[in-house]
């Protein structure tokens, strides 16, 4: 329809053209307003910003620990190499209410955080054996430090987001390079974790750790080593505890040997390679012997172990496990095990004492023997031609302040002959009392010939002898005695009057001296008359 149909259809036949008007045309205002694209843009802004959030957000973690002490939320941080990663955001108590629950932010940077193997603690002042640590939150408060396990940087661990955390700052951490390895014990003694690992007397490691094994028997400890004094760790290493003070009393003297001052306190551990030079180097976590002494683990390796039992008739206080078994002042084995039986046919306990000893330590006897031998040498082989010939097992002291005991293995050419248990296992030393038990049979052998002696008798033929002597006496002083004095007084007078001749003014002694005098005179005429003669030896035919 065009316009002048419109116009056609509109126009009014009554009225003139020119008085036609065209219709208004009216346009209605737009819904949407401009000012509604502020807070679209807005929203936009947030959301964009709120995205970017969440995409720069890290993990968080759940840590878990005995108590809160010095955690504070929205302060306490999370560190790791002391470089601030996260931040604690929530503190909760557990369900059971034993431990505390700690939540924190950790950064994007530092997701590698939530990886399994992951360890955390709370860094406070400390003090120990090992020395002081975390002074620095006196001032800046505790925060809470994260080691990292060796590939999470790598992203190779699994991810993870509970945690337990340490209550006690580990030894070591696993950015320090080095080896593991683990030393099997008899007992802990004065090591403890922290306790030094020594090399040539320096300090390359320390004890990280010990617990018992499954059965309870030794004790597992575990050490670490530090790089690069890791590699003299060889396959034919051995150590050997080295705590407190090594006093021995030798040839050449008093001889104190230590470490050093921590390994006094602290207790330590020492080890030294013992190959030739040209051994691999030991695994992580290779297992080792821990020897109670430097001394033990220079020994020579005892491969061969000849198991024998002695049995014993006296009293073994003073003998304990491990005391040794010598052999002409060579220690030979020691004690294993020390039980009782009972003798049924005589009705008597006696005690059981087990040993190992260690043939090669007898040098070239032993090779000899082994040589000899038509299969593998046992104790049987080795000692029955010796027990032939008198060998014998016997207690002795060791130290006489506190009543030790050992065995010795000797010949005793007067020993008493014993029939040999053949096929008896172990093999069977026997033995002779020792020195102390022979003395007391010998006093007690001695106490019983003195009662064995008439001793009523003697004291009735005593009896007589004294009444005889008494009266023997009485007659003495009866009869002898008054006689006695009378001689006595004679005697007396006798030496006066020898004393009233031998005076000076007596007539004997000056008649004496008149003739001394005379003869005096003689003596030197006749000299006279003799010196005369060998000069004029004519005289006696002439005359003078």
């Amino acid at each position: 329809m065009t316009e002048t149909d419109l116009q056609g259809q509109n126009a009014d036949p009554s009225k003139p053209a020119d008085a036609y008007v065209e219709p208004a045309i009216v346009r209605r205002p737009s819904r949407i307003s401009w000012i509604w694209l502020v807070p679209l843009v807005a929203a936009l802004v947030g959301a964009t910003l709120l995205v970017r959030d969440w995409l720069e957000r890290g993990p968080q973690i759940v840590i878990t620990f005995q108590t809160a002490q010095g955690l504070e939320v929205g302060k306490t941080q999370v560190r790791y190499k002391d470089v601030t990663v996260g931040t604690v955001s929530h503190i909760e108590l557990s369900e059971d209410w034993g431990s505390v629950e700690v939540t924190a932010d950790i950064d994007k940077h530092a997701e590698e955080l939530a990886s399994q193997g992951a360890r955390f603690w709370v860094v406070r002042p400390r003090m120990s054996f090992s020395g002081v640590s975390g002074l620095g939150t006196l001032l800046s408060g505790a925060y809470i430090e994260a080691d990292l396990p060796a590939g999470a940087v790598e992203g190779m661990l699994p991810t993870q987001t509970h945690f337990r955390g340490l209550e006690t700052p580990p030894e070591i951490t696993t950015d320090r390079s080095g080896t593991h390895f683990m030393l099997d014990a008899a007992n802990l003694g004065s090591l403890d974790v922290g306790s030094p690992v020594y090399f040539r007397y320096i300090k390359v490691g320390q004890v990280i750790g010990y617990q018992l094994d499954p059965t309870g028997i030794d004790v597992d400890i575990q050490i670490f080593v530090e790089a690069p004094y890791d590699r003299f760790v060889t396959t034919s290493a051995r150590f050997w505890d080295a705590s407190g003070i090594d006093l021995t009393i030798g040839a050449e003297g008093l001889t104190l040997r230590t470490q050093s001052l921590l390994s006094i306190a602290l207790g330590g551990v020492a080890f030294e390679p013992f190959g030739e030079g040209d051994e691999a180097r030991a695994d992580n976590n290779t297992a080792f012997p821990l020897y109670a002494s430097e001394t033990a683990a220079r020994a020579v390796p005892d491969s061969v172990v000849l198991p024998v039992r002695m049995r014993f008739d006296q009293s073994i206080r003073g003998l304990s496990v491990g005391a040794g078994v010598d052999f002409k002042g060579l220690k030979l084995g020691e004690v294993t095990a020390i039980t009782l039986d009972y003798d049924i046919e005589q009705r008597r306990f006696y005690a059981l004492v087990d040993a190992n000893l260690y043939p090669r330590r007898l040098g070239p006897v032993y090779e000899t023997a082994e040589r000899y031998a038509r299969d593998e040498l046992h104790a049987r082989n080795l000692f029955e031609p010796m027990i032939e010939n008198g060998l014998r097992a016997q207690l002795r002291t060791s130290n006489l302040l506190t009543g030790q005991l050992y065995v010795v293995i000797d010949t005793f050419p007067d020993a008493k002959a014993v029939a040999l248990n053949d096929g008896a296992e172990p093999f069977a030393i026997p033995t002779i009392p020792g020195e102390l038990t022979q003395l007391q049979q010998r006093l007690s052998g001695i106490l019983t010939k003195i009662e064995a002696f008439p001793i009523d008798e003697i004291g009735q033929s005593a009896e007589r002898l004294l009444a005889e002597t008494t009266r023997m006496i009485q007659r003495l002083d009866k009869q002898v005695a008054p006689e006695a004095q009378a001689m006595l007084r004679q005697g007396t007078q006798a030496l006066l009057e020898i004393q009233r001749l031998l005076a000076t003014d007596a007539p004997l002694m000056i008649n004496s001296e008149q003739a001394l005098q005379e003869m005096t005179r003689a003596a030197r005429s006749l000299r006279n008359l003799a010196d005369y003669l060998q000069t004029h030896p004519d005289a006696l035919i002439r005359g003078r």
